[in-house]
């Protein structure tokens, strides 16, 4: 059986690019002088490297509004449409957003710019560095109805980073629940940050447990342990090892992108 994510991206395996835009007015980051528009031209070059690289989809995200919060200020919301309003034209792979770290955002700005899938933390109860953590997601989900976003595919992060659950529970029985309480259309598993190794012994077991839904490798996925993840999950979310020098904070490196790819082209060729 083909699953949604397959049909979306066009290949086994997908693997989706992160857009990483700039601190935005209002965030504590935010360059003045530069302004909106230096944010622009730099997401508009890395969404340049990314998709020149060969990436399946892109992933543009507020990473560098650091430090997040969990319901954003209509600033940050209306900053990210503009910006996803200026690339557009540019955008020529299926692209999703994620408004770290608040779901309703996340879904107001993918209706409003076309965006095919959202990722966010959905679900669970969390001790975090942002305080407790306790999205409600009946009231997301009635709040994507409300909004037509019922096509939006939504990639539960049932690992977020920075965060542990709040209470004793495993990561199969999270998974099991999650999949029967709120029908996620995928789960993510991440490191403790950006950029950190996706456990591969909790991966393969929250894709053991996953069934139809697709489970993605959200971290630390690099060009010595691709073929590691994919061998275990369903395709890849990347960041920071498609940055220079694997740097979170530097641009896009085309190069590094590209040999990634074909890495994965590869893998996928010999499965």
């Amino acid at each position: 059986m083909t699953i949604w994510s397959e049909e979306l991206f066009g290949v086994r395996k997908p693997i989706i690019g992160m857009c990483h835009l700039g601190a935005l007015p209002g965030d504590p980051g935010f360059d003045p002088e530069a302004g909106l528009q230096g944010v622009i031209e730099w997401a508009r070059k890395d969404l340049a490297a990314l998709q020149d690289g060969g990436v399946d989809g892109v992933m543009f995200s507020n990473e560098f509004s650091m430090p997040y919060l969990l319901r954003v200020h209509p600033v940050t919301v209306a900053s990210m449409g503009r910006i996803l309003g200026e690339l557009l034209p540019q955008i020529e792979v299926p692209f999703g957003v994620d408004v770290l770290w608040d779901p309703y955002a996340s879904l107001d700005l993918a209706v409003a710019t076309g965006a095919r899938f959202v990722r966010e933390v959905f679900s669970g109860v969390y001790a975090s560095d942002y305080g407790l953590w306790d999205p409600d997601c009946g009231e997301i989900l009635r709040h994507r109805q409300a909004i037509g976003a019922g096509d939006v595919r939504l990639l539960f992060n049932i690992v977020p980073e920075s965060a542990r659950y709040l209470g004793e529970r495993d990561i199969v029985e999270i998974a099991r629940t999650t999949i029967f309480n709120h029908k996620p259309d995928g789960l993510c598993v991440s490191g403790i940050t950006a950029g950190a190794l996706t456990d591969p012994v909790l991966l393969k077991r929250v894709t053991d447990t996953a069934g139809d839904t697709p489970v993605f490798a959200n971290t630390g996925v690099r060009l010595e342990n691709v073929e590691q993840q994919l061998g275990i999950a369903d395709g890849a979310i990347v960041g920071t090892t498609f940055k220079h020098e694997g740097t979170f904070t530097n641009h896009v490196d085309a190069r590094r992108v590209r040999e990634f790819m074909q890495k994965v082209k590869e893998i996928r060729k010999s499965e």
